[in-house]
């Protein structure tokens, strides 16, 4: 990249600031992470020390999903969580000549930027498709493209989500307490906090989470709400999680603490974007959107989901619908966890069509 490839208003050149050092924090000094296709030694040490370069994704499980999965030339298949295109990827080596592949995600931010860069590696229109949608959506793209071979859903957020701070995925740095996955459409957890009852918010709090401190936290939320200002940082939250959970014994505290705090995020998260009905939806739709034979690999991150796919599996099972399931979860191998940490809590699940 150029070091003076911006202008200011004078029409001089304008020199990129020098990079910062070899572990710089803040997310937009990251910038070689940001172009991983320009700065290949630097995105290949980052992944060498076991992080994904900022602003990307390292897809998961990707053999064991080609595995099940089996995709081949000429066949017609949908991604329905296209993030950073990793397995999207490897979907259409797979299934070209001949082949198309539909691919939906509901982020606005993401989409056209990942859709460039498949275009920009020669998988053009006639090959894949992108479509601004939700996975729950998925009949809607059987209309478009007609009954599928195979379907692949990642349920997990993108790094890229994750590592920008305007996002407000994470508690590790401040920003705006967003969560939402379509910044343009909803309410941010922001708003969410500033309405809801502590009896909701502890149900919220269990059923997507399973926290275990769910009546405390809540009482906390909602006492702060009425004594001062609403909470709309990440930062903010974070501080108010550690407050409540003050009583911990010291030597687990600060563990404890951010387990609460990844919980905590994780049932905002899914309650702000409506995750569970989404999956709900999509999972009674899928039967009807795949071909005899078709195959599905769904990929989760917590056990509420797990469940939900899990039941619904078994269901379809019971029913006939499916002709076989995954009697366990696929789990990410060793080797991939240890170069790879945001895999570890990565569940793979699958089912034939009979």
């Amino acid at each position: 990249m150029s070091t003076h490839d911006e202008n200011d208003n004078s029409g001089k050149p304008r020199r990129r600031p020098r990079y910062k050092g070899t572990h710089p924090k803040a997310f937009k000094e990251k910038y070689k992470e940001q172009h991983p296709d320009k700065y290949t030694d630097h995105t290949a040490k980052v992944i060498a020390r076991g992080h994904t370069p900022a602003g990307t994704h390292r897809p998961i499980c990707v053999d064991e999903i080609m595995a099940f999965l089996q995709p081949q030339p000429g066949q017609t298949g949908l991604d329905c969580t296209l993030g950073y295109g990793g397995h999207t990827t490897e979907l259409l080596k797979r299934i070209t000549p001949g082949g198309h592949l539909f691919a939906t995600d509901v982020d606005p931010l993401e989409l056209p930027k990942t859709t460039a860069r498949l275009r920009a590696a020669g998988f053009g229109e006639d090959v894949l498709t992108t479509l601004p949608f939700n996975f729950e959506q998925i009949d809607e793209v059987v209309a478009i493209s007609g009954p599928l071979q195979f379907v692949l859903a990642d349920l997990g957020i993108s790094s890229m989500q994750i590592d920008n701070p305007d996002r407000g995925f994470s508690f590790r740095v401040d920003g705006p307490l967003d969560l939402r996955l379509n910044p343009w459409r909803g309410k941010p957890a922001s708003a969410l906090l500033k309405t809801i009852s502590r009896e909701e918010l502890e149900e919220i709090l269990l059923e997507n989470a399973d926290e275990p401190h769910h009546a405390v936290i809540a009482h906390a939320l909602t006492h702060r709400r009425h004594k001062t200002e609403p909470i709309t940082t990440t930062q903010q939250l974070r501080k108010l999680i550690a407050e409540a959970l003050h009583f911990l014994p010291p030597a687990h505290q600060e563990t404890d603490i951010k387990k609460a705090c990844q919980r905590v995020f994780q049932a905002l998260r899914i309650e702000v974007n409506n995750e569970f009905g989404v999956l709900d939806n999509f999972l009674e739709k899928l039967p009807g959107a795949l071909q005899p034979g078709g195959r599905v690999a769904i990929l989760t991150f917590h056990s509420g989901e797990d469940r939900r796919v899990k039941k619904s599996f078994q269901r379809f099972f019971r029913e006939g619908v499916y002709a076989e399931i995954a009697a366990e979860p696929v789990r990410p191998s060793a080797a991939e966890c240890a170069g790879n940490p945001r895999a570890k809590p990565a569940k793979l699940r699958w089912a034939v069509l009979g």
